[in-house]
């Protein structure tokens, strides 16, 4: 904290600095609900939408047409293979009937039953022939079934090739939409990171610096964070070719910065001791002074030596004798902290 600033002071800054983090807050979510609505500004495609009707529906009827018959197809096997399960059976049956019929007449060896050993035999081949004629229509229903699967196949690709002309069109149709919304995301951010940067070089230190800040923090909030999840797969280029270019644009200011501040204090070091301290304010000379640097230059200087008087690099007076009580004070408090005499005209620093 700066040591001449007073305590008051100190907590309105820091209330003011809770006032810039909540005002930016408050934009971030704004602005989040705003960047997340901007879809509901275009249509929504549908995969229907891109079809070509006739054929599509012709396709989807045909389809239809022979699932159904498949299904009647497969009802009427599902009764065939009944009626011959049952046929079998039958057959098994007066199979068994007339095997036990034969060892009866062989053991009796009665003539008179070769009328019935004909009948019975009669009957067992109409029972087999009628367990044929039912295994020959499941066999064809089987191959119905077969042919119904083939003709589904066939219309199942041609209507899968449908499907994929119109997504293709479809998915034509969402990149062009994705490049519009994001159009329209990137013209709400960066005009705001733009403006941002401006209150920031030129409004940042007038009485209203917590609303600028703020902004500031919601602006790069909005451009570097909130509008990462709705990057196309180029959007990336778009944010960091931006961030690349304010790198620079604020580097080359800082850099030129840099050197007009070394030239302006190497003019500054030239002048007056009494007239370059009457320029630097009490509160931020004190700071420094805190800090162990030169008020002027702001290079390291010893301090803790009673003897330094003087910034050895600059020349600028730091210390001086009370006029009043001696006592030994710095050249930038206005009262002696020994006597409390207020410090009337600068007093040439002695050693």
């Amino acid at each position: 904290m700066a040591a001449g600033t007073r305590l008051s002071e100190r907590w309105f800054n820091a209330a003011l600095w809770l006032v810039a983090l909540l005002f930016a807050g408050f934009l971030i979510g704004l602005g989040s609900l705003v960047v997340g609505d901007l879809p509901q500004v275009e249509h929504r495609y549908t995969l229907d939408q891109f079809l070509d009707r006739e054929p599509t529906r012709a396709s989807a009827d045909a389809i239809k047409q022979v699932r159904r018959e498949e299904d009647d197809t497969r009802r009427k096997a599902d009764e065939a293979q009944l009626a011959l399960d049952a046929a079998r059976s039958a057959t098994e049956a007066a199979r068994e009937t007339f095997a036990n019929w034969l060892k009866t007449r062989n053991a009796t060896q009665r003539v008179d039953q070769d009328p019935g050993l004909v009948a019975r035999t009669q009957g067992l081949d109409q029972l087999k022939a009628a367990e044929r004629t039912v295994e020959e229509r499941l066999e064809g229903l089987n191959r119905t079934a077969l042919e119904l699967n083939e003709r589904e196949t066939a219309l199942s690709a041609a209507d899968d090739e449908l499907r994929a002309a119109g997504q293709a069109k479809l998915d034509a149709a969402e990149r062009g939409q994705e490049l519009r919304v994001f159009g329209y995301r990137l013209a709400l951010t960066l005009p705001l990171l733009v403006l941002a940067g401006w209150l920031l070089l030129k409004r940042r230190r007038t009485r209203n610096w917590p609303f600028v800040w703020g902004f500031a923090f919601a602006a790069a909030f909005a451009f570097f964070v909130e509008l990462v999840p709705y990057l196309p797969s180029y959007g990336g280029y778009v944010q960091y070719g931006v961030g690349a270019v304010l790198t620079l644009v604020g580097g080359r200011a800082a850099i030129n910065a840099l050197h007009a501040y070394r030239e302006r204090q190497a003019l500054v070091e030239t002048r007056p001791d009494a007239e370059r301290r009457t320029e630097i304010a009490t509160d931020e000379a004190l700071v420094r002074l805190s800090r162990k640097v030169c008020p002027g230059c702001e290079r390291g200087i010893a301090l803790d030596d009673p003897n330094t008087n003087f910034c050895p690099h600059c020349g600028l007076g730091v210390f001086e004798r009370c006029p009043s009580c001696s006592q030994r004070k710095s050249t930038f408090e206005q009262f002696c902290r020994a006597c409390g005499e207020r410090r009337t005209v600068a007093a040439a620093p002695t050693a």
